[in-house]
């Protein structure tokens, strides 16, 4: 059985819209029929209208004590044990479920997941690892902002992190590139140049080079490493992109006759391009490096990206993502 917790309190819309969630993919349990089990940590206020509910069945009601404010410091989160994300990072160390979910703080989140779940052996520093959508079906950035400053040799381990990430989402043989300001070897700055270098080394065949932002999105590559702060600035940038482009349309589509009809043609096709570029599909992103399954779902997450979340927590739990990076690991030394 893969048991799933979801840390109930966590997120802007906590806890009604996480319970909301929950219940969706409970319903898609009963519906498929498949062996998962959710455990739903929060207060006994936030749980206590769940006891009676007729998917109870396919969840645990964990009542903790406490639980963290969005706003929280990550050296507080650590002291606050009985919060419910401290809970789950406790439970997930135990081996007590084998995922855990939380739309709550990031850097909490982190901070519970690296010292209370614990790393991997060989791990420095664990990373938000993120599908972007691209022509060739997505490129998984890592670090989408876990790690504002990072070493060069940092580069090495989120490549590992990011391939198997990319295998998981069906990439057979993944390419990885360094974001930099330039394709040629020499680009970027010293620390650039000594990470270049590393990924080369360790890498070999599965080294594609340098690849600069647009490369993301053309799908260059399966897997594009930087560190956090120009990996976060970068998928902020791109999330902006895409509220133009749907915000141009819209207006576009107002201003005449034909803009009207040619909106009701390619209707279908705005559909898609919208949930392709709606951050709510994915619903969560792994945090990488973690001695078991951590996905962290947005803060603003609505019903439908926390479901989609603990989806993403099933796919890394059945595809053995630790493990297999762990053996990632091991041949790369």
């Amino acid at each position: 059985m893969i048991r799933i917790a979801v840390d109930v309190m966590g997120g802007d819309k906590a806890p009604e819209e996480i319970k909301a969630g929950a219940l969706m993919f409970a319903e898609e349990i009963k519906k498929s029929k498949k062996n998962i089990h959710l455990v739903l940590i929060g207060t006994e206020n936030a749980l206590s209208d769940l006891r009676n509910n007729h998917l109870s069945s396919y969840f645990t009601l964990h009542v903790v004590k406490d639980y963290l404010p969005m706003d929280i410091k990550p050296t507080e989160a650590l002291r606050r044990k009985e919060s419910s994300m401290y809970v789950g990072a406790q439970m997930l160390k135990d081996k007590k479920i084998d995922a855990l979910v939380s739309a709550g703080n990031t850097g909490a989140l982190l901070a519970c997941a690296t010292l209370v779940a614990g790393r991997i052996e060989g791990i420095d520093r664990p990373a938000l690892a993120v599908p972007i959508p691209s022509l060739n079906g997505f490129t998984v950035l890592i670090d989408g902002g876990a790690n504002a400053e990072v070493r060069p040799d940092y580069f090495v381990q989120f490549a590992a992190m990011g391939v198997e990430y990319a295998k998981i989402l069906g990439k057979k043989s993944p390419k990885v590139g360094l974001l930099n300001v330039g394709t040629e070897e020499n680009k970027g700055t010293e620390f650039h140049k000594i990470g270049y270098q590393l990924l080369k080394e360790k890498l070999g065949s599965a080294f594609y080079g340098n690849v600069e932002g647009n490369d993301i999105n053309l799908g260059t590559v399966d897997v594009v490493v930087t560190d956090g702060f120009a990996g976060n600035v970068a998928m902020k940038t791109m999330e902006g992109v895409a509220k133009l482009i749907s915000n141009i349309l819209k207006q576009e589509a107002k201003k005449s006759i034909d803009g009207i009809l040619g909106a009701l043609l390619f209707s279908q096709v705005l559909k898609k391009l919208k949930k392709k570029l709606d951050p709510r599909t994915y619903g969560g992103t792994f945090f990488l490096g973690v001695d078991g399954i951590v996905v962290k779902a947005h803060g603003n997450s609505d019903r439908i990206a926390i479901k989609n979340a603990i989806r993403v927590a099933v796919d890394g739990v059945q595809g053995e993502l630790v493990n297999n990076l762990k053996a990632q690991l091991e041949r790369w030394k």
